[in-house]
């Protein structure tokens, strides 16, 4: 899907993907985690903002990039409506560099999104958007579909994208939204 498919799909209201709430492994990662040095975050294929507000809350600079200008508006809107500090652009995460290097990179939805023929691209944009040592934590989506979006993956298939340029520190099945209950892969991993 390009630019123009993902905007068409908020303008309608089409967001089958929309939870209306930060990814559950996200909220409890930040909140087991409360050691963590509150450095950048990017978010990238943010959508509405969710999980860029749960990065905010827990005391993060949080920057969300999505490729759809009403996700974006939308997002900067809601994250004002509860009282939070983010930064959000309208940026193609796969196709153009990062506004400046960030400490942390946070994966929910978009490398499912992606045409699978993308995810070299994504594995090379993951690592001009993370400065040396970021940390990169990912949520995906554990499916067997082919035809999407989304579209589906393996633990083989990200440990062979991922591996040579990131070191895996942690990984584990999280809560997830009722309806991806023991579908999804929480990885935590440290840019090499």
């Amino acid at each position: 899907m390009n630019q123009t498919d993902w905007e068409a799909r908020y303008l309608a209201n089409d967001m089958p993907w929309e939870k209306g709430e930060p990814s559950p492994g996200l909220v409890d990662f930040l909140a087991t985690h409360l050691e963590l040095p509150r450095t950048t975050v990017a978010v990238a294929g943010c959508g509405l903002g969710h999980d860029v507000r749960a990065w905010a809350n827990a005391g993060f600079s949080a920057s969300g990039f999505d490729i759809a200008p009403t996700a974006v508006r939308v997002a900067g809107e809601k994250t004002e409506e509860a009282g939070l500090k983010a930064i959000f652009e309208q940026r193609d995460f796969l196709t153009q560099d990062p506004p400046a290097p960030f400490g942390w990179l946070f994966e929910h939805t978009l490398f499912c999104a992606i045409d699978p023929k993308q995810r070299d691209q994504y594995v090379q944009a993951a690592l001009r958007w993370l400065k040396p040592a970021g940390q990169f934590l990912a949520v995906f989506y554990m499916i067997p579909d082919t035809e999407g979006p989304p579209f589906g993956t393996n633990r083989e298939e990200v440990m062979s994208r991922f591996s040579s340029h990131f070191e895996l520190l942690e990984s584990w099945v999280p809560r997830s939204y009722p309806n991806r209950t023991g579908l999804e892969w929480m990885t935590w991993w440290r840019r090499k």
